[in-house]
């Protein structure tokens, strides 16, 4: 088969790529930056996916399946899902979990918050979860059925994607190698998640393709192993210093920003049925990667990779945090790489 696979570099789509080769596929990927492949069965096409010209000369040729893992907004999905449809045998569009309404079990047919929300001012934006939502009905829509759309839930992978809760690794996992504590609210902390290795999602995504039982379907690709976010973040302590310090969730959302993200998902208990993804795979709950394991084989092996050095990012960020800890613990740190930054930090910590 012949594959296109959009953004494909990431904590999902190294390993989807990766899958395919190894069975036989030519696949191309496309990157925005230069990428070299010693694997004559991958090659990278240099450019901008959502840029028109670049995408038009990919879908003018004609692909087997195309595996989009782009974040579009509505209207530049509208623009393109047409396209996608006629350039190839099968489209998988990779959505996310988060379409999903608060639900006790989440599974395909579960309500999705942007059929039932009631938050006008949220439904006047196109937030990843309402976009996602909107381009699924596109496809919905189309008189096309040569579609298959997959929601992965929260995705871990040694390339540095562990997240604890609304903080992403290079907020938290920065401040835990330095001893600074790290603020989420109780709240947030006592909520059930489900976090799954990118290469178990990559093989769940993989196995639908050419999979007649996927073609103009829906499928939530995650474990259905879940655990509290306060479990997660024991599970990193116990091979990097983190500290979580429990803070007000109202100052947090402040902070922290992400309000959609935080009320719409993560004070929400993500709890997953995946018999359906199971079914159409033939794969078995127990032959995906139990949380610790995926956890802290990969967090051990993102570090090993960067000798424990992660880049340090957002002054302004760290010092709302220590806002919400206490204290200047950032500081320190900060000065010593530049004025610019101090300032920044100076200017969040305190206004």
């Amino acid at each position: 088969m012949h594959v296109l696979i959009l953004g494909g570099t990431g904590a999902m789509g190294t390993h989807v790529s990766e899958l395919l080769t190894q069975m036989g596929h030519q696949v191309i990927v496309t990157s925005r930056r230069h990428r070299v492949s010693d694997n004559p069965r991958l090659v990278y096409r240099m450019g901008d996916a959502k840029n028109l010209l670049f995408l038009d000369g990919l879908l003018s040729e004609r692909w087997d399946a195309i595996i989009d893992f782009m974040v579009w907004s509505t209207s530049d999905f509208q623009e393109r899902v047409e396209k996608f449809l006629k350039a190839t045998g099968q489209y998988v569009f990779v959505s996310s979990y988060r379409v999903y309404a608060d639900s006790p079990v989440i599974r395909e047919d579960s309500p999705r918050l942007l059929d039932v929300i009631d938050d006008q001012e949220y439904l006047a934006t196109d937030e990843y979860a309402l976009a996602k939502a909107r381009c699924e009905d596109m496809l919905f829509k189309s008189s096309k059925t040569n579609w298959t759309i997959v929601r992965p839930a929260v995705t871990y992978d040694g390339s540095g994607r562990f997240q604890l809760a609304v903080h992403e690794s290079n907020a938290w996992l920065w401040r835990a190698l330095h001893h600074i504590p790290v603020p989420l609210p109780d709240e947030i902390l006592q909520r059930q998640g489900t976090m799954t290795w990118g290469g178990d999602v990559a093989r769940m995504i993989v196995l639908l393709i050419s999979n007649s039982h996927a073609i103009g379907e829906a499928f939530t690709v995650s474990t259905a192993e879940h655990q509290t976010w306060q479990t997660v973040a024991d599970i990193y302590t116990e091979i990097v210093s983190l500290s979580v310090v429990t803070c007000s969730l109202e100052k947090f959302e402040q902070v922290h920003g992400a309000k959609y993200q935080i009320r719409y998902d993560r004070m929400y208990d993500r709890i997953i049925d995946n018999s359906k993804i199971l079914a159409v795979t033939g794969l078995k709950q127990n032959q995906l990667t139990s949380i610790r394991t995926g956890l802290q084989t990969q967090l051990r092996a993102y570090l090993d990779s960067c000798n424990g050095m992660v880049a340090f990012e957002a002054p302004g960020r760290n010092g709302r945090f220590d806002r919400l800890v206490g204290g200047m613990p950032s500081l320190k740190y900060i000065a010593g790489i530049g004025i610019k930054p101090t300032l920044k930090y100076l200017g969040r910590r305190f206004f």
